[in-house]
């Protein structure tokens, strides 16, 4: 088995949508569906992707908490500081964030 997708609830698509894309995460897809509006997108270097969208499932925004492993903490806090991401301050080798809706992100150095 192998995790392909994970739904990040959100309140606004089009605002999620900018906010990743402006973090580096890859736009794979953008469509409506039988009503259900379904972004997908993939951080750097991942294999397993986020989707966004409208009716996808039955989490509220800001309900989600993912994670990322990063080779190098203090080169992707910088990069992410530099894409206007509010990081937290680092603690044992790990940083977090928040999306406009308030879904938590951890970066895992090594």
């Amino acid at each position: 088995m192998k995790l392909e997708q994970v739904v990040v609830p959100v309140s606004d698509v089009d605002r999620a949508r900018h906010f990743y894309r402006a973090l580096g995460f890859r736009l794979d897809r953008d469509e409506v569906v039988d009503g259900f509006r379904v972004v997908q997108l993939t951080p750097p270097g991942s294999a397993c992707s986020i989707l966004v969208g409208t009716n996808l499932g039955s989490g509220r925004p800001g309900s989600s908490s993912c994670a990322l492993r990063v080779a190098d903490l203090e080169e992707a806090c910088a990069e992410l500081r530099g894409h206007g991401a509010a990081l937290g301050p680092v603690r044992a080798s790990r940083v977090g964030f928040s999306d406009p809706d308030g879904n938590e992100w951890l970066l895992v150095g090594g």
